[in-house]
């Protein structure tokens, strides 16, 4: 299996359809809500969701959505990223619901060699996910840092910190 991609690898216009999707659960809600303090009752109270808004239902966090999708595109964007720089920008379109299976694709909107240093370039990607149904929910664009191939050859090659296997005497 592909772990990311070297600058030379990406094409502007490449559409990256990830796989599979999530089905977000109540109990991972949950969870994202409780580790990251965010404790607003739309999120964490059935009763306040049920009755005072116009959902009638718990709301998954966005950024859970926004981390799920930006999780997900790492296998084909920025699996061999040497940095993350921007996220320029962030929209949650509709709203998740527990139960809902999240769905995302990247495409590469420009790529541009580093002005510093020749071994890695910029490269400019908007991730979206989506629904069971099809619905948009979440959008993002970011600018991640990535490797060339001579990057990668003069640090050992695609996976420079694996050991080796040791074979057991018998």
């Amino acid at each position: 299996m592909q772990f990311g991609r070297t600058y030379e690898e990406f094409t502007v216009g490449d559409v990256y359809k990830h796989w599979p999707g999530k089905t977000v659960t109540e109990y991972d809600d949950h969870l994202f809500c409780l580790l990251t303090m965010n404790h607003h009752p739309l999120h964490m109270d059935t009763n306040y969701a049920e009755n005072t808004t116009d959902f009638g239902k718990n709301v998954v966090v966005g950024n859970y959505i926004y981390s799920l999708l930006l999780g997900m595109s790492v296998p084909d964007v920025s699996g061999k990223a040497i940095a993350n720089l921007e996220i320029e920008s962030l929209r949650h379109v509709a709203p998740t619901f527990h139960g809902d299976t999240i769905y995302g694709e990247t495409t590469v909107l420009d790529k541009t060699p580093s002005k510093s240093k020749n071994d890695r370039g910029i490269v400019y990607v908007e991730t979206k996910g989506y629904k069971q149904d099809g619905t948009l929910v979440c959008v993002f664009r970011r600018k991640v840092m990535v490797p060339t191939e001579t990057y990668i050859k003069e640090r050992g090659g695609e996976q420079p910190g694996r050991p080796q296997l040791k074979e057991q005497e018998k």
